[in-house]
């Protein structure tokens, strides 16, 4: 590993550690909120995840240095886990109140 790449790594996990400071912060708000605005903290918790999986996928997995096929299928993947989740949230929720 090169000295650059040393140094790329740890910003990256610095960004990470305050990504995931910043989604704790998000996700204590969940208990002093009301009822509707849950739907937006959900929605960002979510949305936090998905931005440190790709962050994750593209540092950490080599996937930065993979062909162009292998980045757009990662990031097809993010896009459609992060539909997935946020569909089944949003039909969860109408479901259960309606």
């Amino acid at each position: 590993m090169s000295a650059g790449s040393g140094k790329r790594l740890l910003v990256v996990w610095l960004a990470l550690c305050a990504i995931t400071i910043v989604s704790l912060v998000v996700g204590s708000l969940d208990g002093r909120v009301a009822h509707g605005a849950n739907a937006a903290i959900s929605s960002t918790a979510i949305l936090i995840a998905l931005v440190k999986v790709r962050i994750i996928f593209r540092e950490f997995m080599e996937v930065r240095h993979a062909p162009a096929l292998l980045c757009r299928l990662t990031d097809a993947w993010v896009l459609l886990t992060g539909v997935s989740l946020l569909g089944a949230y949003f039909v969860g929720t109408m479901v259960t109140s309606g």
